[in-house]
């Protein structure tokens, strides 16, 4: 997958600044792709030179103009093509795991720090996930919402990152559980 089409993905409830763009997916778009900000203006200037999204100004009395992209219909069309197209299966890269397959020969006192932070940032997470589901179902109850949702792409993929977290938050825990019960006994992780 290309950033393109994360970013054409979060175009699709409504006209977003880049601004916006970058604060949509620090909430809904984290969970299973990561960009910066700097990253997402150069897309966002690429999709606008191939036809994927068209921007308008908007200016504004006492800030500098704010130009407002939608994606279009040969950006949806794209989206569909991407939709249809195989998915690879993903890949994980965590240096934390690299670290922790090394566990037995470094010091234990800097992975427990690290552990320990990686806990409490999926906890975070998953914190952030589930008020995100409640304000997108509002009163109903989630099978009425995914019944009857008029969008429901966002709220199967923030379930998907409450999944991931809570598995990232759970192996957290029981590492940090053996490894402090074994440095406990003295040896050397």
């Amino acid at each position: 997958m290309a950033l393109r089409h994360a970013v054409l993905a979060a175009l699709l409830d409504r006209e977003l600044s880049g601004y916006q763009l970058a604060k949509a997916f620090d909430l809904g778009v984290a969970n299973f792709w990561h960009a910066l900000p700097q990253q997402l203006y150069a897309e966002l200037t690429r999709l606008e030179q191939d036809g994927l999204v068209t921007g308008r100004d908007v200016p504004q009395e006492t800030r500098p103009t704010k130009r407002l992209f939608r994606v279009t219909d040969a950006g949806l069309a794209e989206l569909d093509r991407f939709a249809a197209a195989a998915s690879k299966p993903s890949f994980l890269r965590d240096d934390l795991l690299v670290k922790i397959q090394a566990a037995d020969h470094v010091a234990v006192g800097p992975l427990i720090e690290q552990l320990t932070d990686r806990a409490a940032f999926a906890r975070a997470k998953l914190d952030l996930f589930e008020q995100l589901l409640r304000t997108m179902r509002g009163d109903r109850t989630e099978e009425e919402f995914l019944r009857h949702g008029e969008r429901v792409g966002p709220y199967l993929t923030c379930l998907g990152g409450i999944t991931y977290e809570r598995g990232n938050r759970d192996w957290c825990e029981r590492v940090l559980a053996v490894l402090e019960e074994r440095q406990a006994l003295g040896a050397r992780t």
